[in-house]
């Protein structure tokens, strides 16, 4: 079957790029697009949602994380499906329900379910791509040490490829219409232990440091990010600290009918560097 062209939203971005990717490597026509890709997107300029949507089947959506995420999927679908796309896959994200089911970043998923388009909800766990890739995390492998409030809670991570393996058999297969994905690795290790299989693999000396919610919001504002983000941050590791997303899921097997790659395949995977960068 033709599942016709695929737009990309944050192709840029952490999912997106690689999603993009897997879609060339696969052959299918792919359109990537963001704020600094050749073709542009951006949530605050709705000028740019026309020309990214005409002429594709399927979108790949990563929505803006701000205060108007909601507005802007309902218009954004709403146009969507005037221009004829006819299937989404939203990421979002397992945490959210978990925290508070009225959470407003579970706003753009009921947008997405009442578009009246094909749709799929993507609700991975942390990645564990996060220890190399998230800014918050960069202490770790930049100074040797990385401070959260998370006590010994435990997060089964996910291995980004399992996402993208999802993602992309849900914008280019049957079977995934009406389905909300909820992915996670197949086993839950809490922060000491991760940090402790990356040390291990990258021959160096790392480790995980325990902190208090004051301590880490004190950490947030020396870093130079606003109290917004330290609030964020703060309720999402309080999450894992409290372990109410530790349970493994079958999200994986659901959609792909095998099990997802463990932890140990990321760490493997990685070229770690072997000292901390030097000024």
């Amino acid at each position: 079957m033709d599942f016709g062209t695929v737009l990309v939203l944050g192709a840029t971005g952490k999912t997106g790029r690689r999603v993009a990717a897997e879609l060339r490597r696969r052959g299918f026509t792919t359109v990537a697009a963001s704020r600094t890709s050749e073709v542009r997107f951006d949530w605050a300029d709705r000028s740019t949602w026309e020309p990214g949507l005409t002429g594709v089947r399927s979108v790949y959506v990563v929505d803006s994380q701000g205060p108007a995420m909601g507005v802007e999927m309902t218009e954004f679908t709403a146009l969507a499906a005037r221009l004829g796309v006819e299937r989404l896959v939203l990421l979002s994200a397992r945490s959210w329900p978990e925290i508070d089911e009225t959470n407003p970043h579970l706003v753009p998923e009921r947008a997405v379910r009442e578009s009246g388009l094909t749709w799929t909800v993507l609700r991975p766990t942390w990645f564990a791509e996060n220890f190399t890739e998230l800014e918050f995390f960069a202490p770790l492998l930049a100074t040797g040490e990385l401070r959260l409030p998370t006590g010994s809670g435990r997060e089964p991570f996910v291995v980004l490829q399992d996402l993208v393996d999802v993602a992309v058999a849900a914008l280019t297969e049957d079977g995934h219409a009406g389905r909300t994905y909820t992915l996670s690795g197949p086993r839950a290790l809490n922060f000491t232990e991760a940090v402790a299989e990356i040390a291990e693999a990258a021959g160096r000396s790392l480790r995980f440091t325990p902190v208090s919610e004051e301590e880490y919001r004190a950490d947030v504002a020396a870093a130079g990010y606003p109290e917004d983000v330290a609030d964020l941050l703060v309720t999402v590791l309080h999450h894992i600290r409290d372990e109410g997303g530790a349970s493994v899921t079958d999200g994986v097997r659901q959609a792909l009918g095998r099990e997802p790659r463990d932890f140990s395949e990321y760490v493997k995977a990685t070229d770690f560097p072997a000292a901390a960068p030097t000024a």
